[in-house]
């Protein structure tokens, strides 16, 4: 592991304006992907900022009906907080279903949006990746593809954001609140994380020295009926080769509405709007939601070793979707 300087903040916006002066810091929260980056010599941070200890640990009502979850707040305690539970278990489900206990008691809902790809060449500094350093190459192209992007990928990138719960999350419309140099915004979700085109480096929108303080949930009544599947090689700890989020309200078997997102398939937590729009006042059945897959994935571009994820993508959503709405019928 290279030197680094280390400084723990007092207050938020301290910390932002003391990683506005120095281009190479980052700010450390729970540590468990930035700390394994940096072992790895992947990331080499000239100064961490400890934000761990600011005030952000809490999960809010919001006068419209809303929720706002402090971007300290541990995985696992947002897993088994009992509105979250009850409002939104495609959240608490997403969350359960990533890493381990272990990793879910330290990490963060900030530093869990900013995770970093588990793509082999990216972790490996032996070998060239465009997304550690632009313009040396992609080998994942043609060498081990098997768990990366089928959507929305580019010539210069076909990794994989490997969060689960920033799926759930995509699909329940969530704002992330940061604060900068200059000042505060919020950043709809689905526009947070970045496609690869020619700058896989960056992953998200994020300006050098933002501070994610609080990630916003819209009321969503409908919510309290979804479902998180996540398809993956064993049983617990290994990332998604595909998942789905998915909400659905049906009323007299037509669908009035419906929220879904994918994991596993692309640079970003993929929100299905096409999925979506097929779904909206069709009958709740399993041709419809052939259909909606179908719609979703026919941009997709596989390569050899990851074509099976096209079908997997398409069933995973059937089945997600069949779950929920019989669920509704009975």
């Amino acid at each position: 592991m290279n030197p680094f300087r280390y400084e723990r903040a007092n207050d938020a916006s301290t910390a932002v304006a003391m990683l506005a002066q120095v281009p190479a810091g980052a700010f450390l929260g729970g540590g468990t992907n930035l700390v394994d980056l940096m072992k790895l010599g992947v990331a080499k941070p000239e100064l961490l900022i400890d934000v761990s200890h600011l005030p952000y640990n809490r999960v809010e009502l919001l006068p419209d009906g809303g929720i706002r979850i402090g971007a300290a707040v541990r995985n696992s305690d947002l897993a088994a907080d009992r509105t979250i539970r009850s409002r939104y278990p495609m959240l608490a489900q997403a969350l359960l279903a990533g890493a381990s206990g272990q990793l879910r008691n330290l990490a963060t809902t900030g530093g869990n949006l900013l995770q970093r790809t588990r793509c082999v060449y990216f972790q490996d500094v032996s070998k060239p990746c465009n997304k550690r350093e632009p313009g040396s190459g992609c080998p994942a192209r043609e060498g081990y593809h098997r768990n990366l992007a089928i959507l929305g990928a580019s010539e210069a990138c076909i990794a994989t954001h490997p969060s689960d719960m920033a799926v759930a999350m995509v699909a329940l419309d969530a704002t992330v609140r940061v604060l900068g140099p200059n000042g505060e915004r919020t950043i709809p979700l689905v526009n947070f994380h970045r496609l690869p085109g020619n700058e896989p480096q960056r992953d998200t929108v994020l300006e050098h020295g933002e501070l994610i303080t609080a990630i916003d949930l819209p009321q969503l009544p409908f919510a309290t009926r979804s479902s998180y599947r996540k398809v993956r090689d064993r049983a617990s700890y290994a990332f998604a080769l595909v998942s789905v989020a998915a909400a659905v309200d049906v009323a007299d078997g037509v669908v009035r509405d419906a929220r879904i997102a994918f994991g596993g398939v692309a640079h970003v937590p993929w929100r299905a709007l096409r999925a979506e729009a097929v779904l909206l006042g069709a009958p709740a059945t399993g041709e419809t939601f052939s259909r909606a897959a179908d719609a979703e994935l026919a941009g997709a571009q596989p390569l050899r070793g990851n074509a099976f994820k096209v079908p997997l993508a398409h069933n995973t959503l059937v089945r997600t979707l069949l779950d929920l709405t019989q669920e509704e019928n009975r």
